[in-house]
């Protein structure tokens, strides 16, 4: 018998080092698995208290300092205590590395263990020598606990600096249920589920980072287009406020065509990323262009051309009346004042025309005609004023509406550059298409319905709404809530928007939410 058990020893031992590397394995793969961090930090300690029979587990975490360390994760089986992850928020006050002097705090055992980077395996925390258990003892003092055996475990990252500390109370023989020292089995086994939760962890901070990176990267962009242009700018800000106050009301609903469509967390994060980034493309359009408040407004404001022009000309004819010694005083000045009535008239006409506020009809566009060419000696305008004076619609050219349609075009050239992540793919797609229309009308590609995803119409809906509100804008007032809608109700029948997604942005009242936050209360007239 005495020669069997040696063998049956080392069998028994061969078994349990499989079942170890199993358990471990399998560890490994559930860490890496979660990808909700208060998750993946509960499931180190537990993990690793299983793994160790042990009662209690503590998880500190770095700051990003490095100066001290964080509560994370609080665990004891035999105090039902759950606290940090999803648990109980911890109140406690980090642990400090170093002391009031400035010297490496090394009488804390965590903080030593963060500080040297080495593991401390105490049998029995009240007999340790070096390391101040104070704290500890009231603990136990006020809980009626014995806290004993203790296991301290630093954790490294892929760059072997230290992140975080893993530590573990009390081992307990499952025979006897009595308190015993962490073996040295038990210490190198956790100093391999430390090391593989390290990559774990490290790996989900990097995704986090990664994914504030690129959420910081979209509010740099939205500053950067707000710099070049503050109406641009809060245009951006509430097309996207307004985008994600549509797509949680779809997400509501139980009826109709919406009922069964939902966004997912990653669905709405690529909605917003789409909406922050639809108006990028405009980076590149001038800013004359994009503010353009009146006709002859760009590098300068020329109608201010015209009034030097005019003025002059009111000039020269007080001098011509003078010169020819027409009548008495009374006479030149009535004759001058009747010119200059006549003049200013005309001036205030051209102001009226430059605005762009109205349709230019061709009744009013045969009157510029013989104001700006014919009336006077001389013509008041250039051939350039005069063609944009012209413009029968607002206040573009053809050709500055064709850079300002072409953003839409260059955000589709910008953002397809951009290696987006799988979960993000179709921002591009979104965010280039706000200028579609379901007829095949719109711009840049003259996409149809079946073409265009229901994101592209909730960016593209949110867009027209609020450029039809905006109170901000320098070349137009914002209209009334009833004004907007009416014309939105007009482009659904027309099917330049979504006839259905106006209509629940109708009866569910999504436009009164956001005008009670951004329109004037002249505005809200419903």
């Amino acid at each position: 018998m005495p020669r069997k058990s040696g063998p049956l020893r080392a069998a028994a031992e061969e078994r349990n080092h499989l079942i170890h590397i199993r358990r471990l394995t399998q560890i490994s793969l559930a860490l890496s698995a979660e990808k909700n961090l208060d998750k993946l930090l509960e499931m180190i300690v537990r993990e690793a208290m299983a793994y160790t029979n042990a009662d209690g587990g503590t998880l500190y975490t770095m700051s990003d300092d490095e100066t001290s360390l964080h509560f994370a994760i609080v665990q004891n089986d035999t105090l039902k205590i759950r606290m940090g992850g999803t648990g109980d928020r911890i109140s406690w006050s980090p642990v400090m590395l170093r002391d009031a002097g400035d010297s490496p705090n090394e009488s804390n055992v965590s903080a030593c263990a963060a500080i040297s980077g080495k593991v401390v395996n105490i049998p029995d925390v009240y007999d340790a020598e070096g390391f101040n258990f104070e704290g500890t003892r009231k603990f136990d003092g006020g809980t009626g606990y014995r806290s004993k055996s203790m296991l301290v475990v630093p954790m490294r990252d892929h760059e072997n600096d230290i992140i975080g500390v893993l530590q573990l109370l009390n081992a307990v023989d499952p025979d006897s249920g009595n308190v015993i020292p962490f073996s040295s089995e038990a210490q190198q086994m956790t100093e391999a589920l430390a090391s593989l939760a390290a990559v774990a962890l490290t790996n989900n901070r990097l995704i986090h980072d990664l994914e504030i990176l690129l959420e910081s990267f979209v509010a740099a962009i939205a500053a950067a287009i707000d710099e070049k242009s503050p109406y641009t700018g809060g245009h951006v800000r509430r097309v996207a406020k307004l985008s994600m106050a549509i797509a949680a009301k779809i997400n509501g609903m139980e009826e109709g065509r919406f009922a069964d469509v939902r966004f997912d967390k990653d669905s709405l994060k690529e909605l917003r990323i789409a909406a922050w980034m639809h108006d990028v493309g405009k980076v590149t359009t001038p800013e004359y262009i994009v503010d353009k408040a009146t006709k002859l407004e760009g590098l300068c404001n020329r109608i201010e051309h015209v009034k030097a022009r005019m003025e002059l000309m009111k000039k020269s004819h007080e001098i011509e009346l003078l010169k020819a010694e027409y009548g008495d005083g009374t006479a030149i000045r009535q004759r001058k004042e009747f010119f200059d009535a006549g003049v200013d008239d005309d001036y205030s006409f051209l102001c009226k025309v430059n605005e762009g506020s109205e349709f230019l009809s061709d009744s009013l566009l045969t009157e510029l005609e013989v104001v700006a060419k014919e009336k006077y000696n001389c013509p008041i305008v250039s051939e350039d004023e005069f063609d944009y004076l012209s413009i029968r619609k607002g206040t573009l050219s053809d050709r500055e509406r064709f850079v300002i349609n072409n953003h839409a075009a260059v955000t589709q050239k910008i953002l397809s550059s951009l290696p987006f992540p799988k979960k993000l793919r179709n921002v591009p797609r979104y965010a280039s298409a706000h200028h579609e229309k379901l007829d095949g009308t719109g711009y840049p590609l003259g996409l149809k319905e079946d073409q265009l995803p229901l994101q592209a119409r909730i960016i593209a809906l949110a867009d027209i709404f609020e450029a039809l509100t905006a109170k901000d804008r320098p070349y137009k007032r914002g209209n009334t809530l009833s004004e907007a809608l009416k014309i939105m109700a007009s482009m659904a029948r027309d099917r330049h928007i979504d006839p259905e997604l106006y209509n629940l942005f109708i009866t569910e009242r999504i436009y009164m939410d956001y005008a009670q936050e951004e329109l004037s209360s002249a505005q809200i007239d419903l």
